[in-house]
């Protein structure tokens, strides 16, 4: 918005060109974003204690965790909105591919936020069904998938990490890989949101990385010169990752433990769908597998937990699945497994960045 109401006038006063560039529009989408959820974070935590929105703890789970009964949850709405209104104020709204982001981001986070209001407000234990949640996930990610093939200059390639000659084209099939790549994203966040700020830690840091891969993307002669695709318009995209990386710095202040606030299931499946949606526009769609690798670690984690369980008649892998609760039983102080999956993260986003020379 910003950009096509002040951009206009640097004909007339020179400072108004610098909305001309992404970087800055980027800085700013973030800091915007990051001075919305400081400004109402308080009001809303005390919002959602007045409406008595706490989370459920699992008698099953480490018993330090029981304590945290009744800590405000649906906190992803401020990040929701944040995202939103930073991206709307910063970006070039003419361009596709920033609805695109909205679309899926905001479109999974009504789907965690009906599936929230049911659980905590409405207190139907179960909320929406897996089935009706899954199904309503893929609607959405298939639409996804389908406005960003019918985007002009957009290829249904998929890059392969460390091969710079190996591009498959997938034709149609593209839009199916697309969705498995925005609902798994999303579902691997939603189990990787299981300590306080252990999942938004790791999402700023993939929004980093991506930020970076979008702005990359967008230019011409970076593109060329780094061997990637070059996808017309994707660098707004950019704005879009600044906004996201502000809003979960800015939400980290009221997660970080002792956390005041959890984001619930409206933030952590906006905030997957927004990873993999990016991944898909900027072409780095495979790469997310090392971007997000915790994130693939906590949703694996799961899946042979259960896997072997069913195998074995009740043998377990892991003390607890997703694997963080597996090292509080270990005995792991939750600051210190949270602060180490950071680390992780930010060692797998520097591979991920290093995969540019690695070709």
């Amino acid at each position: 918005m910003l950009y096509h109401l002040l951009y206009p006038l640097h004909t007339q006063y020179s400072f108004f060109n610098v909305f001309r560039y992404i970087t800055f529009r980027t800085i700013y989408a973030g800091l915007t974003a990051l001075v919305i959820c400081f400004i109402l974070g308080p009001w809303v935590i005390r919002k959602l204690q007045r409406m008595q929105v706490g989370q459920y703890i699992r008698a099953d789970g480490p018993q330090e965790h029981l304590k945290k009964a009744g800590t405000p949850t649906m906190g992803g709405t401020l990040i929701l909105f944040s995202i939103t209104v930073s991206t709307l104020l910063w970006a070039n709204l003419s361009n596709m591919y920033v609805w695109v982001l909205l679309l899926a981001t905001v479109g999974f986070g009504i789907i965690g936020f009906i599936d929230d209001y049911m659980m905590q407000v409405k207190k139907q234990s179960k909320g929406l069904t897996a089935r009706g949640k899954i199904l309503l996930q893929i609607g959405i990610a298939v639409l996804t998938g389908i406005i960003v093939c019918m985007i002009p200059g957009f290829d249904t390639t998929v890059t392969i990490p460390f091969f710079k000659n190996v591009t498959p084209d997938l034709g149609w099939g593209y839009v199916i890989f697309a969705a498995l790549v925005i609902v798994g994203t999303s579902n691997a966040v939603n189990l990787t949101d299981g300590l306080d700020g252990l999942a938004i830690g790791p999402v700023i840091i993939a929004a980093g990385t991506y930020m970076f891969f979008a702005y990359i993307a967008g230019h011409a002669n970076l593109a060329k010169y780094l061997q990637i695709n070059y996808i017309a318009g994707c660098g707004e995209a950019a704005v879009f990752c600044g906004a996201l990386a502000g809003a979960g710095i800015g939400f980290l202040w009221y997660n970080a433990y002792p956390a005041q606030m959890f984001m619930g299931d409206v933030g952590s499946l906006s905030l997957g769908a927004a990873l993999g949606t990016v991944a898909v526009v900027t072409k780095q769609e495979i790469l997310l597998v090392l971007v997000g690798g915790l994130f693939v670690m906590e949703a694996l984690s799961v899946i042979f937990q259960v896997s072997f369980f069913k195998m074995t008649n009740g043998r377990r892998i892991f003390k607890m699945a997703p694997i963080h609760h597996h090292f509080e039983l270990k005995g792991w102080a939750e600051p210190k497994v949270i602060v180490r999956f950071w680390i992780i993260a930010i060692i797998l986003a520097l591979i991920s960045v290093s995969t540019l020379k690695l070709r």
